[in-house]
């Protein structure tokens, strides 16, 4: 049985180079789970994690199983926002709400999804588990950049992108500042954590990406 790679499959998606690059990411399958608050102190953050990984690793299984089609687990991904988009540049981690997501394989079906969501609820207490859902993001137009190093060294990045890129190129946001995590945080030392930043955007002029 062939194992899918899905970060392979969107290697656009999941390897930009480290300067900002537009890109047009197409509709695509996850598990979600909402919240707010600081990642770092709010019990709410490590629910909806546990709960997203758990769940995602049963339905790998059971698509292996059931349907006999294996894939890898995707990273971690995050939708950010705030009232003022300046407080990811302050790193004002309390005015963050935020989608935490796991990538899906397209062959799975909501019901199949919802079968291993009860299955998973009867054998372990995921107190997030109640929240999650299986949707599809619909992301668009995008710019994104490669980071390497600690979470709280982005903010510089971001500037750039706020202050000159986007100016600089005649866009404006357009939807969740998206961070996908694509290292182990438990494994890698802070200054080679290595994140997507993606920001979806909209051209002010109507122009398409370049």
């Amino acid at each position: 049985m062939d194992k899918v790679d899905l970060r392979k499959e969107h290697r656009e998606l999941y390897a930009p180079p480290r300067e900002f690059s537009r890109i047009v990411v197409p509709p695509l399958a996850y598990l979600q789970i909402d919240g707010e608050g600081d990642p770092n102190t709010a019990p709410a953050y490590t629910e909806a994690v546990e709960a997203l990984f758990s769940l995602s690793y049963a339905v790998k299984f059971a698509s292996k199983k059931d349907l006999g089609r294996d894939y890898v687990v995707g990273p971690l991904e995050g939708l950010w926002t705030a009232e003022d988009p300046a407080a990811f540049v302050r790193r004002d981690k309390d005015a963050w709400s935020w989608t935490l997501m796991v990538l899906q394989p397209d062959w799975l079906t909501d019901a199949f999804v919802a079968d291993v969501a009860e299955a998973t609820r009867r054998k372990k207490a995921l107190p997030a588990l109640d929240r999650a859902r299986f949707a599809t993001y619909d992301e668009g137009d995008a710019v994104q950049v490669l980071h390497v190093g600690s979470y709280d060294d982005e903010a510089p990045t971001l500037a750039r992108l706020h202050d000159e890129y986007l100016p600089e190129h005649g866009l404006t946001f357009n939807g969740p500042h998206h961070e996908i995590y694509l290292s182990d945080v438990r494994r890698t030392a802070p200054e080679k954590l290595r994140t997507v930043l993606r920001q979806p955007v909209r051209a002010l002029d109507g122009a398409g990406p370049e």
